[in-house]
């Protein structure tokens, strides 16, 4: 048994720096998120250059619509600036009104070096591939080598999750404008934090959360902990205490998905309306908008595991499905959810691309002038903040994994405090390995299984939620011509 453990562990550490040789020689090079950006077609528009808008603004004869007086000296100002090129963009004003042809053309690795956001783009999907690899084959190995070790790609997990959900918040508290976006985010966390309040008090019987089995399971390892030490209690905590901290974790994770939730929304509503004809695709786009909905519901047991697990239908001599195979079938759901969403993300990306066509065209149906640098920014600007919606894809599939895993790892304070008493490193060892034992005793699969399940079912119900909050808004609040 020794052995095995010794081997799993050992295989886990390989990898582990493996993948971490990959990250730094070969990824580089061979990047997924470059791919993503750079060979899924993606079209960008090109600003007009200074030169094209004077002449334009020329040849409109100073603004057109504006007043007729003033189109002489605005004809004289215009042609001086094309002869002074060396004017600051800011101070010459064109026409809103002004005509011009925006040129499409490829995003190719070297423009996308330059952008803003590339580097954490490019690191959180490159380091969520991996992690989806050395996740992928330590389960694989710990299948057919069954281990009660530590299963070291639940670490890549959390890496993956806590870097994508926090920086991506963090952005909207930085800089000094960022008044707005603070608002929102605490507002959000309030609002979650009350529907997460109102779903933990509904009965195990009609939502499948595993919650009571989990606390029910931690709570009497726990006692059995202290008994064994010599302590008398009933338990570290009451089932009301452990709820409310879970609801403060679904808050907090409601709050981070507040801003890629509703970006995915608006993103969704423009596919649609550029889509035109093509039925296959709008119904492609309505199937994976719709589809964390229909995983959601599979948690809800009166319409889900009751008809697939407890019901005999007709012509049938058992259930359709086992429990555990309902579970399996649940969490491959999952997976097939943040697959659709990876493999949907270029049309989504190409129009927020298309976004700066629709802001000239809105700035053409406005009178007075804007200055050259403001009217180029409309158009280049899409470029530059597309890099910050991709990675949330990630984070809903890889803690799907921590989901599907059901090993168990803690450390404690007291298990150190027994290595620096112990005399020899025998004994040290002897303590610390006596002291994980025992700590696995209290977090047990069922305990982890009923709590990252819940996790799981919450991340894509708040990401759905976000997101249709999203298209509502813009439904609401835009004016489809």
């Amino acid at each position: 048994m020794r052995f095995v453990c010794m081997l799993s562990l050992g295989m886990q550490l390989v990898l582990t720096m493996i993948m971490a040789s990959v990250l730094s020689k070969v990824i580089p090079h061979y990047s997924f998120a470059k791919w993503i950006l750079c060979r899924t077609g993606l079209m960008y528009y090109l600003h007009p250059s200074e030169e094209e808008l004077k002449i334009a603004a020329a040849q409109e004869g100073g603004g057109g619509k504006n007043n007729n007086k003033s189109s002489g000296k605005n004809k004289n100002s215009v042609s001086q600036g094309v002869n002074n090129a060396s004017e600051d963009p800011l101070s010459i004003n064109i026409p809103r009104n002004i005509s011009v042809n925006l040129e499409q053309s490829p995003i190719n690795p070297v423009e996308v070096m330059g952008l803003r956001f590339y580097p954490d783009f490019q690191w959180l999907l490159d380091f969520s591939m991996c992690t989806a690899i050395v996740y992928s084959i330590s389960e694989v190995f710990i299948y057919f080598v069954p281990s009660k070790e530590v299963n070291l790609s639940m670490l890549w997990c959390m890496l993956v999750i806590g870097k994508v959900l926090f920086s991506l918040t963090m952005l909207y508290f930085r800089g000094e404008d960022s008044g707005g976006e603070k608002s929102m985010v605490i507002l959000a966390f309030f609002i979650y934090l009350l529907i997460a309040l109102g779903i933990l008090i509904i009965s195990e019987e009609k939502l499948d959360l595993g919650l009571d089995s989990a606390y029910a399971s931690f709570n009497r390892s726990a006692s059995a902990f202290l008994k064994a030490q010599g302590l008398n209690s009933d338990g570290p905590a009451s089932k009301v205490t452990f709820k409310i901290l879970l609801a403060f974790m679904c808050a907090l994770i409601g709050a981070f998905y507040t801003f890629p939730g509703l970006r995915l929304g608006r993103m969704h509503w423009d596919s649609l309306r550029f889509c035109g004809d093509r039925r296959i695709r709008r119904m492609v786009l309505h199937g994976s908008f719709l589809a964390p909905i229909i995983v959601v519901l599979l948690w809800v047991r009166p319409i889900s595991r009751r008809y697939f697990t407890e019901m005999i239908f007709s012509g049938y001599s058992q259930p359709i499905m086992t429990s555990a195979t309902f579970d399996v079938f649940r969490v491959m759901l999952v997976a097939l959810v943040g697959v659709i969403r990876i493999a949907l993300m270029p049309v989504y990306l190409q129009s927020y691309l298309d976004m700066a066509r629709e802001n000239i065209r809105e700035i053409q149906k406005e009178t007075g002038k804007i200055s050259i640098k403001h009217f180029q920014l409309k158009v280049a600007r899409g470029l530059e903040w597309q890099d910050l919606i991709h990675s949330r894809s990630m984070s809903d599939e890889c803690e799907m994994n921590e989901f599907d895993d059901s090993s168990q790892y803690e450390f404690s304070s007291s298990t150190f405090a027994t290595l620096h008493q112990a005399e020899s490193v025998s004994e040290a060892s002897k303590s610390l390995t006596l002291g994980l034992e025992e700590l696995k005793k209290i977090f047990t699969t069922e305990f982890y299984r009923g709590v990252l399940g819940f996790t799981t079912w919450w991340c894509v119900f708040s990401w759905f939620l976000s997101s249709t909050f999203g298209v509502l808004y813009q439904s609401y609040f835009t004016k489809v011509e």
